[in-house]
């Protein structure tokens, strides 16, 4: 399909939808089909938006709904750090068109946030051959233009319009790719080291006391950074660090927003 006068670079291959189950399961039977990285399944509204962990995503149009098919050829451990790079995408692509006044942060480990509250989701699928490497990964987002959840089951959600942004979805899903397509060569040809640096830049709560809930325990730290693999980096009051790699982070000073 072609862009529809959408400005994207040519890396990128669109797929348009007027609606979908989900934009991650078409992208999946593309990827299963041997469509190649690039192509773009943009849909104006999803009958079946999912987010992590299985929950429902509301997904009304108006909004931003693609998913990206990607071929990195890396290891499991290297495509799970890509969640950094299309937060920071995001960030780049809604910082054109929101006021700079705005408070525009990164929260681990892929959430983006408008002053405190979150604007868009992220959700990976990858799948890999039988040499270990990924045989590709589904970038799926969704980001809030003109609505947004009043429930959420975590932070308290927001969308550009309400922050002051006026943006239409086909602006939004050019300057996401652009910024995507960026990051990601940089991430090909660099590694993640540059993609860390830039994330900490943007990342809210850095040096802050934080609590951090693990299946098994619930952890009490200061959030001291990022490490070179992705985890969270948490100083307990007994001087040890914990590398945190999966679990939910409270920021106190957010929790005011709910």
């Amino acid at each position: 399909m072609g862009s529809g006068g959408i400005d994207l670079p040519p890396f990128f291959r669109l797929f348009a939808f007027e609606s979908l189950g989900s934009s991650n399961v078409e992208a999946r039977r593309l990827a299963e089909a041997g469509e190649g990285e690039g192509a773009i399944v943009w849909t104006h509204r999803q009958e079946q938006g999912v987010g992590r962990r299985g929950r429902s995503w509301s997904s009304p149009a108006g909004n931003l709904y693609c998913s990206v098919i990607l071929r990195p050829e890396c290891s499991p451990a290297e495509a799970a750090r890509l969640s950094f790079l299309i937060a920071l995408a995001i960030r780049q692509a809604v910082a054109t068109f929101l006021p700079p006044d705005i408070p525009l942060q990164l929260k681990w480990p892929n959430d983006v946030l408008i002053d405190g509250r979150k604007c868009a989701g992220i959700l990976l699928e990858s799948k890999m051959r039988a040499d270990g490497l990924m045989d590709y990964v589904i970038v799926g987002t969704g980001i809030n233009i003109t609505s947004y959840p009043d429930k959420t089951d975590g932070l308290p959600a927001i969308s550009l319009e309400a922050a002051g942004a006026r943006v239409k979805v086909e602006e939004m899903l050019s300057a996401y790719a652009h910024a995507l397509l960026e990051l990601y060569m940089t991430w090909r040809q660099q590694g993640f080291e540059p993609i860390r640096k830039e994330w900490i830049c943007h990342a809210t709560g850095i040096g802050t006391q934080i609590t951090v809930r693990l299946a098994s325990e619930t952890l009490e730290g200061k959030f001291v950074g990022l490490d070179p693999s992705g985890a969270l980096v948490l100083g307990l009051i007994s001087g040890e660090t914990r590398l945190i790699t999966a679990g939910e982070v409270f920021f106190p000073a957010l929790q005011g927003h709910s």
